[in-house]
C-alpha cells in the first residue's frame, strides 16, 4: 500500500465513519477500486480498516471530552453515593446509564452473531448495496413520521434501549452506525442535533472495543511498510473524522437527512450497476 492509497483510505474512513452513509461500505469499494484486495492479504485488509478505526475512535473521544469527563465522573460518584444512601442521581449519571443500557444489544448481537457477521457478510457487495437502500428508504420514514421533540433530558431507559437496537443493526456492512442510531432516534421523537449527539456517545464504548480487540488480534500481521502506511491513515481518519462529527451536528441544527437519503440511494444503485455489468466481484 501506497502512502498516497493510505491517505485516501484515511479520509474515507474520517469522513463516512460518523456520517449516516457506512464507512464500510466506502472502504470496501475503495479497497476494491484501488485494488488493494489483490495486494494484500484479507488478514491484513481487515486489520488495517480495524486499525484506523482507532483514528475515529480518538477524534469522538477528544470531541465529546467535556461531556465524556462529566459523564464519568457523574456516573462514579452519583452512584457511590445512592448505593450509601447519601444521594441521588444527577443528570450525568442517568446519561451514563443510558449509554451503558443502550451498548447491550450491540454486545450481545455482535458476541452471538460474530461468525456470520466477519464471515459471509463481512465484505460481500450485494449485502453492502442492498444495505445502503434499505437504510436509506427507513431512514425517509423516519424523516417523515418523526415528532422531532425529545431533547436529552427527554430520554428514557427505553429509548436507549431501542436505540442500542439500532446501533446493533450497523453490524450488518453497509447499515452505518451513526444511520441506523440516527433513525432510531428520529422514529423515537428526538429532534436530528439530539439524535446525532445521542447516537455518538453511545458510539464511543463500542468503537473502543470493537477497535482495541481487532487491533490486537490483527497487527501481528503487518510488515514495516504497512505499519506506517497505517499509522499515517490512523492520523488522517482522526482529523477527518474529528471534522465530520463537527459538520454533521451543525448541519442537523438546520437540515433533513434528506441529502444522506439521497446519496444512499445513489451508491447503492451504482454498487449493483458495477456488479451487474461484472466491474467489480461481490466478495
Amino acid at each position: 500500500m501506497s502512502i498516497l492509497q493510505a491517505i485516501l483510505l484515511g479520509i474515507v474512513q474520517g469522513l463516512t465513519e460518523f456520517l449516516p452513509i457506512s464507512s464500510t461500505a466506502h472502504l470496501i469499494l475503495a479497497s476494491k477500486l484501488l485494488q488493494l484486495d489483490q495486494k494484500l492479504t484479507p488478514e491484513q485488509l481487515t486489520g488495517f480498516v480495524a486499525v484506523i478505526q482507532l483514528g475515529t475512535v480518538i477524534a469522538l473521544i477528544v470531541y465529546f471530552f467535556p461531556d465524556l469527563w462529566n459523564i464519568t465522573r457523574g456516573f462514579l460518584a452519583d452512584n457511590l453515593a445512592w448505593m450509601q444512601g447519601t444521594g441521588k442521581l444527577g443528570e450525568p449519571a442517568r446519561l451514563g446509564w443510558l449509554i451503558v443500557i443502550g451498548s447491550i444489544p450491540v454486545v450481545v448481537f455482535g458476541f452471538g452473531f460474530k461468525k456470520i457477521i466477519e464471515g459471509v457478510l463481512t465484505k460481500n457487495l450485494y449485502v453492502i448495496a442492498g444495505a445502503l437502500v434499505g437504510l436509506a428508504l427507513l431512514l425517509t420514514v423516519a424523516e417523515v413520521v418523526g415528532s422531532r421533540r425529545l431533547k436529552l433530558a427527554d430520554l428514557t431507559w427505553f429509548h436507549a434501549l431501542i436505540i442500542g437496537f439500532g446501533q446493533s443493526v450497523a453490524l450488518i456492512p453497509g447499515a452505518s452506525r451513526s444511520g441506523t442510531t440516527i433513525t432510531a432516534g428520529l422514529l423515537l421523537g428526538l429532534d436530528r442535533a439530539t439524535a446525532a449527539r445521542f447516537s455518538f456517545l453511545l458510539c464511543v464504548p463500542a468503537l473502543t472495543g470493537a477497535g482495541l480487540l481487532q487491533f490486537v488480534r490483527e497487527v501481528k500481521d503487518f510488515d514495516t511498510s504497512m505499519l506506517l502506511a497505517t499509522a499515517i491513515a490512523t492520523v488522517v481518519s482522526g482529523i477527518t473524522g474529528y471534522a465530520a462529527i463537527a459538520f454533521l451536528l451543525y448541519f442537523l441544527k438546520t437540515h433533513s437527512l434528506f441529502v444522506f437519503v439521497a446519496y444512499r440511494l445513489i451508491l447503492g444503485g451504482l454498487i449493483f450497476l458495477l456488479l451487474a455489468t461484472n466491474r467489480i466481484a461481490p466478495v
